[in-house]
């Protein structure tokens, strides 16, 4: 089917160019644009990696061998620092099939940290559901939970996936994160024994501590052989105080070897004199962690200490290098080394390139000691230097990707760091992967009522918002940042908030609370005299008016704005308001008839675009879309360049691909469909996904309403392998667009 090596089948993996358009006839023809395609996501492979010192647990592997041939969702529960995650993580890769990339699971391995016991709170499903999502290939994740949970399901009723969910609270937790079908398995691990998963369909399995001969075992892989052997006595008095808990266990093993010269004799008295707090290992074991933990925190040198302390009080749930420099004023070398040395402790996982986490408990004894060994001023000090970072960072991706934005102040202290990225790919790619970290900097922000920096956070976040579109993020962002805006009496940013807010809830198909968000800030905007943003607001109410189904309305409140716009000098904006006013344009000369994409949910501002009429038997009647279409053109022609004018190329391949289509329409095919490609290109040079296959589909319907259905199909296809690949809403309508094709051709 494809040149790069695509495979068909149960749980299929296709990669390079490909179509999806129900049964297939004939030969498959893609249309190839001057630009690559965007890359498919690699098959997600997220099991964090098992240490070399696992031990045992091989009655603990087999029990999970037989309940996952029973049941699709395995619930492994047990005391903290058992070691549920290394079983689960150490199965998962190799009996379960994952090891290698192994063939039960083809379609990947997913992980969540549920962070159940995090001081800072269980992560929210909504949270999870956008990182699984977007692992998958879906660019746009519906902000609702309902929606992302009826998403999730859905993309994955025909997969074969490894779910792991570490950490869970609640069963309720957990229950939105199961996948559909019946080719993956699911194992939740959890303290709490999670029985309510019963109806879900679980089996449960309870990890225990291990046994004496065990525990020796993995102290002596940690301490070596021959150190064991100088003094076995001691090695198994050590390994008995540990109570069994693979993590005090371990803890005292890397205690142990970063003081080669120590006696492991030292270590057992150490212990023991501890001995009366130590009983309670056989219950939970917290105790032990807390003793192996005080000893392992007291041996750390002065750099390594500090920065084990002030991680402890971060919020957000991994950090990196700059991160860690960030929060001890340091440079990246520095913070690196003292990330070694507590990774080389124990005290610290690395879980991937660059990516750092503490177990739950021992986050909690950081956080415990930071709050003995630091002031309240040192404290407040590391929590606004890692905040202020993020803004830091987050703000020059803005204005390198969005600078027309980047127009309100900041207050933040300079971090003295470098900046990650030196391209947009990669201040994109920095937004992205940072987003959950950025969310926990503005909340952190808020809570400790540093307002300013809230919102521009928020405000800084605007291009992960407008590329991405993760609009339950997008969201719950902005309204924080209205609430921190009006706490810090900052009119303008308020309007930014509710602007920007809005085009979210617009685009996650809320309307009426975008026209609500709209409203205000266009009352806003006149009480301050302030043009430009009355005539954004103005523009927003258009576009959702439109979207509402009330023409009348949009074009009034469009007008408005451009009226607004052209006297205050902002001629950018007043070419916006007339791409949406040639859509309008469009619809209208289409006939009441014509299905629009302005209903479709998938693009925030501005609106989308018609569709071509078809006879009762789909054929295109290419006469009726040509009414008003050349009214529409003049509209796009004077968008297009008033965009370029002021050096707006994105927006300006938006009206071109419009202008083209009403080209097409209007008589001029030839014309049309080359400005079409020529904005097709530009989207795909940008990376623009949403918008190269918004092109390829305009382009689609153009061909279709000059009777020509083999281009017509050949540029629906590609435009479903787009909006497929980006996981939109707006696939939905290419599949029944060729299917009509199919109908009309039988």
């Amino acid at each position: 089917m494809d040149p790069q090596g695509n495979a068909i089948g149960g749980g299929a993996r296709i990669d390079g160019p490909s179509v999806q358009a129900r049964d297939v006839h004939g030969g498959i023809h893609l249309h190839t644009s001057s630009a690559p395609p965007p890359a498919r996501p690699p098959v997600p492979r997220q099991l964090l990696p098992v240490s070399a010192h696992f031990t045992d647990r091989k009655r603990d592997l087999a029990a999970l061998d037989e309940l996952a041939a029973a049941a699709p969702l395995i619930v492994v529960s047990g005391p903290a620092g058992v070691g549920k995650t290394a079983l689960v993580s150490r199965w998962l890769r190799g009996t379960a099939g994952g090891e290698g990339g192994g063939d039960r699971f083809p379609d990947g391995h997913l992980y969540a940290d549920l962070r159940g016991h995090s001081p800072d709170g269980p992560a929210p499903p909504t949270e999870v559901l956008g990182q699984f999502l977007r692992a998958l290939g879906v660019g746009q994740v519906p902000a609702e939970l309902a929606e992302q949970t009826a998403l999730w399901r859905s993309v994955t009723a025909g997969l074969r996936l490894a779910v792991m969910l570490d950490n869970a609270y609640t069963a309720a937790q957990a229950r939105p994160l199961l996948p559909g079908g019946e080719g993956s398995l699911a194992v939740v691990t959890s303290r709490a024994r999670l029985t309510g998963l019963r109806t879900d369909g679980a089996v449960f399995h309870q990890l225990g501590l291990l046994d004496w001969e065990a525990a020796v075992e993995l102290l002596t892989r940690g301490i070596g052989r021959e150190r064991f052997e100088r003094d076995e006595a001691a090695a198994g008095k050590v390994a008995e105080l540990c109570g069994g808990l693979p993590l005090a266990v371990c803890l005292a093993s890397a205690r142990l070897a970063s003081r080669p010269r120590q006696p492991v004799r030292a270590m057992a008295d150490a212990l023991a004199r501890d001995q009366t707090r130590l009983a309670v290992l056989t219950i939970e074991g917290e105790t032990a962690v807390q003793s192996a933990l005080d000893g392992s925190y007291a041996v750390l040198d002065e750099e390594a200490a500090r920065l084990y302390r002030r991680l402890g009080l971060l919020p957000m749930p991994v950090f990196d290098t700059c991160v860690a420099a960030a929060a001890c004023a340091v440079s990246p070398e520095e913070a690196d080394r003292a990330l070694d040395a507590l990774v080389e402790a124990n005290l610290l996982e690395d879980i991937g390139p660059d990516t750092f986490r503490f177990h739950d408990l021992v986050r909690l004894h950081a956080r415990g000691r930071a709050t003995a060994d630091e002031s309240e001023r040192t404290r407040e000090e590391t929590l606004r230097r890692v905040v202020d970072w993020h803004l830091a960072t987050a703000t020059e991706a803005q204005r390198r990707l969005t600078p027309a934005q980047a127009v309100l102040e900041r207050d933040h202290l300079p971090p003295g760091l470098p900046v990650p990225f030196d391209d947009d790919a990669g201040a994109l790619a920095w937004l992205d992967a940072h987003r959950t970290g950025l969310m926990a900097a503005a909340r952190c922000a808020a809570d400790h009522g540093w307002d300013g920096r809230a919102w521009q956070l928020v405000d800084a976040m605007w291009p992960l918002f407008l590329r991405l579109r993760p609009y339950d993020l997008w969201i719950e962002a902005h309204e924080l940042g209205l609430a921190a805006a009006r706490r810090a009496g900052h009119p303008a940013a308020e309007r930014q908030m509710l602007n920007c807010g809005a085009i979210g809830l617009r685009g996650a198909g809320r309307t009426a609370d975008a026209i609500s968000w709209y409203e205000r800030s266009l009352a806003a905007a006149r009480a301050a005299c302030d043009a430009r943003e009355e005539g954004q607001a103005l523009h927003g109410l258009g576009g959702c008016w439109r979207d509402a189904g009330r023409p009348r309305e949009a074009v009034r409140h469009l007008e408005a704005a451009i009226e607004v716009w052209e006297r205050c000098g902002y001629p950018r904006g007043a070419a916006l308001a007339r791409i949406i006013l040639g859509e309008i344009a469009l619809d209208a000369a289409l006939d009441a008839g014509a299905d629009s994409l302005s209903g479709a949910g998938s693009d925030p501002a501005p609106g989308a675009g018609p569709v071509p009429d078809t006879g009762p038997d789909g054929a295109p009647q290419p006469g009726r879309g040509a009414r008003g279409a050349a009214r529409a053109v003049r509209y796009f022609e004077r968008a297009h360049a008033g965009l370029l004018a002021v050096r707006d190329p994105y927006d300006a391949a938006r009206a071109q691909a419009f202008l083209g289509y009403a080209h097409a329409l209007a008589g001029a095919y030839e014309t049309g469909q080359a400005e079409l490609d020529r904005a097709e290109r530009t989207f795909a040079a940008a990376g623009a996904v949403h918008w190269q296959a918004r092109a390829l589909e305009l382009s689609g319907r153009a061909a279709q309403a000059h009777a020509d259905p083999e281009t017509a199909r050949r540029r629906y296809e590609a435009s479903l392998a787009l909006y497929t690949a980006a996981g939109s809403r707006d696939a939905d309508r290419l599949r029944q667009r060729l299917d009509g094709l199919g109908q009309a051709g039988d």
